[in-house]
């Protein structure tokens, strides 16, 4: 009998979601966990994988169209049921609103993954299935590697996403083969740009645009918003980071970025000022025992806040391994609804793009919004231990805390900001 593919419930409060690009059509071959169709739901967008190996049979919910959540939304032929449902046509549900469909299909044939061209996906024993994930199995068929090679670091030998992406990354460094830059184009296919509106166009919002839109006049109704900006000389780190990050990749296997400095330095001060992580209840404060910080990631289709939970009791490494690992699951849409969910404190970075610095609207029910803006060089003032002043060519960073005033004073917020520009200037912690 064929596979059902069904509509899966993606948090206990989710009850429906959106088919928003399936990624393969039917007659195409799909193997298990394969990335097979997107979703968005009230929390996340996420792509989800398939349930079995075989052959897409039917498809029965079309892009665009919202259903409940263990809907039926198509099927999957075994092997030897590939031949008959290759040819068999699928439904046709009625269709979305004309121009939404012009504009969401598109993009959605250029947006289905090519399979790897150097080799055959190899396929996973049993016990290299019970000691890995499907995210880990899915880099491994993109790459061709066999994940009998590769040492398990996880609990019991499992094989942990660092750990394929470091052996990926030891044979990438070997001489290449001749198949090298087709495998490598197809193991990462970039993600088409959303479709361009032209002067007159009407286009309908995307779930997630509706969302952010919600969130957006939400905040700043409940909030009495207020902003502090300060700068900070990057310099110290600026330098420390350059001189570090290649050492830091290769020992860890991910890249040292500037957003582990800020997060750490926001955690040292909400230690001293706990109240930059509290939230409003009723006409109760309530104070967390956790720092989880969420981490504004934008993406070509929206902005979304996934979060690092406990962020306070992690070392430097550890804020550097879990800010890339949201931040590369966001983007690829394998987020789940915990994944943004419970954050206590919010950094959003707009200076990537060549801010000076912003105002950011508050996460609710968050208290506080650390805004980064980008590092740039600027002519200094310095103070030497004489007390003898002179102009220097210095890294410069402004840092702007967006605060609730109804639970937290300027004078507070000031304090909070001053202790974070003093952990940066002065940065004395090891970084792994």
């Amino acid at each position: 009998m064929p596979t059902d593919i069904i509509m899966p419930q993606m948090g206990e409060s989710i009850v429906e979601g959106t088919i928003t690009k399936w990624l393969k059509k039917p007659g195409d071959k799909v193997q298990r966990d394969e990335p097979l169709f997107e979703i968005s739901t009230d929390k996340v967008d996420a792509e989800i994988p398939a349930p079995a190996s075989g052959v897409l049979q039917e498809i029965k919910v079309t892009e665009g169209t919202t259903v409940g959540v263990n809907t039926v939304v198509g099927t999957i032929a075994v092997d030897g049921e590939a031949a008959a449902s290759a040819a068999k046509p699928a439904p046709a549900p009625a269709p979305p609103a004309k121009e939404e469909k012009k504009e969401e299909r598109k993009p959605a044939a250029a947006a289905a993954p090519a399979p790897p061209a150097s080799a055959a996906p190899v396929q996973a024993s049993d016990d290299e299935e019970a000691r890995s994930s499907p995210l880990v199995r899915k880099i491994a068929r993109e790459h061709g590697v066999n994940l009998s090679q590769v040492p398990g670091t996880g609990l019991g030998g499992r094989i942990t996403k660092q750990d394929i992406m470091a052996f990926v990354e030891r044979q990438s460094s070997a001489p290449p083969a001749a198949s090298a830059p087709a495998s490598q184009a197809a193991s990462a296919p970039s993600r088409p740009p959303a479709p361009t509106a032209y002067p007159g166009d009407l286009v309908p919002m995307t779930n997630m645009r509706k969302i952010i839109a919600q969130r957006m006049i939400e905040s700043r109704r409940t909030s009495a918003h207020v902003h502090c900006m300060y700068e900070v000389d990057f310099t110290r780190i600026v330098t420390l980071r350059a001189k570090q990050k290649t050492a830091f990749e290769q020992r860890h296997g991910v890249r040292l970025t500037f957003m582990p400095f800020f997060v750490r330095a926001a955690i040292i001060a909400i230690q001293q000022w706990p109240i930059i992580n509290a939230s409003l209840e009723g006409d109760n404060i309530r104070y967390h025992r956790n720092v989880n910080v969420g981490i504004a990631v934008a993406l070509d289709w929206g902005l979304i806040v996934p979060v690092l939970k406990n962020a306070g009791d992690l070392n430097f490494l550890g804020l550097q391994r879990g800010i890339t690992d949201l931040g590369e699951r966001a983007r690829s849409k394998k987020l789940k609804p915990d994944d943004v969910e419970a954050s206590t404190f919010t950094v959003t970075n707009p200076g990537q793009f060549g801010a000076v610095f912003g105002l950011p609207i508050i996460n609710q029910p968050n208290a506080a919004i650390m805004g980064v803006g980008g590092i740039t060089k600027q002519p200094l003032v310095v103070t030497d231990k004489e007390g003898n002043d002179s102009i220097a060519i210095r890294s410069v960073v402004h840092l702007t805390l967006g605060y609730d005033h109804r639970l937290i004073d300027g004078a507070v917020a000031d304090q909070f900001m001053a202790l974070v520009k003093k952990s940066l200037e002065g940065w004395n912690e090891e970084i792994g």
